[in-house]
């Protein structure tokens, strides 16, 4: 018996093609999607397109659309063997590491991918990504999902969401996973490292947790900045900082008082590195210590995309009763290391 695969199309270069006569790009209807990629019918699965009615580009995704995604997602959950969403490149990370946090108890796939070229380019890396992804998001083993978890499939590598971030907008090759290992590889054969996979609390029943707070803000640190500009800002729940190398910063008097300012008026401060490989260690420099002083909590080597959106699931969202602290730095699922 076939698997069945549930193909979301929510719009991204994927779902394009060229008008060879006027050489622009326009959308074509992803319902026939067969029709331009026939291959799919030769699958060793089904698969069944809910495309959005209007697709987006990737920038117009936000929280509403990963909403709707989690939601049609749970809706469909025990109809179908594994979750397909085709998605623009440019926040694909931020929609991957949004969904891993939604989807409690989730056993069963749920792949994201897109292209850099469209699919009706005659060098398009879109089909291989797309069908590719569709083994992925079918595979099972003793009639057990072998993937269980978020993850993105880019030009051969099978990634964790919430580890990924997109590194190039020329190359194929776009996604990087630097602080986590590949789940798995396609060549000549369909690679898992199952030593890399995520597995969930067998305790939890699959479920959505679609909360999200908006009143976050990320702000990159820059040498000669002035943090004054931070008085300035309405308050906000979360203000994540992404500072030097392993969690420095300029360390001033003024910095120290302008940030526990912010601690004071209730802003919980979280410290990211702009470093794409490694991560945050409080004390392993004096220049880190500020942060220690003020309570600020310790991103260690989580990716931006991911603290954006943990951030803006945790904060204030009733279902976790711990503070915010205590749940930002562990592991939820996989997106960070212990």
């Amino acid at each position: 018996m076939k698997r069945k695969v549930l193909l979301i199309y929510t719009g991204g270069t994927i779902g394009m093609e060229k008008d060879y006569e006027t050489g622009s790009l326009r959308a074509f209807d992803f319902g026939n999607i067969f029709e331009k990629m026939p291959e799919m019918k030769l699958m060793e699965c089904e698969v069944f397109v809910h495309p959005f009615s209007k697709p987006l580009d990737s920038s117009d995704m936000g929280p509403e659309e990963w909403k709707i995604i989690a939601n049609y997602i749970h809706k469909n959950y025990n109809a179908y063997d594994g979750f397909l969403v085709l998605h623009g490149t440019d926040t694909m990370s931020y929609t991957a590491s949004a969904l891993s946090f939604m989807l409690k108890g989730l056993r069963k796939p749920v792949i994201l991918t897109g292209s850099q070229l469209p699919i009706g380019d005659l060098r398009t890396d879109a089909k291989e990504n797309l069908l590719t992804s569709l083994y992925y998001a079918s595979l099972y083993e003793n009639d057990e999902a072998v993937i269980q978890e978020v993850a993105i499939y880019f030009e051969y590598k099978l990634l964790r969401g919430n580890r990924t971030l997109k590194y190039s907008a020329e190359y194929f090759d776009a996604y990087s996973s630097p602080n986590y290992p590949m789940l798995g590889q396609s060549g000549v054969h369909l690679n898992i490292i199952k030593d890399n996979l995520y597995r969930c609390d067998p305790k939890v029943e699959f479920h959505v947790d679609d909360y999200v707070s908006e009143d976050i803000l990320f702000w990159r640190i820059f040498p000669g900045m002035h943090l004054s500009h931070f008085k300035e800002i309405p308050k906000m729940k979360v203000l994540i900082l992404q500072v030097f190398g392993s969690g420095t910063i300029f360390s001033t008097e003024k910095t120290q008082q302008t940030l526990q300012e912010i601690r004071n008026n209730g802003t919980e401060i979280v410290v990211v590195s702009q470093c794409i490989s490694g991560g945050i260690s409080f004390g392993k420099y004096e220049n880190s210590n500020i942060f220690s002083k003020i309570g600020a909590i310790s991103g260690k080597d989580i990716t931006a995309e991911s603290a954006i959106t943990k951030a803006m699931h945790l904060i204030n969202n009733p279902k976790y009763p711990e503070s915010f602290a205590d749940n930002f730095t562990k592991s939820l699922c996989g997106e960070i290391t212990d």
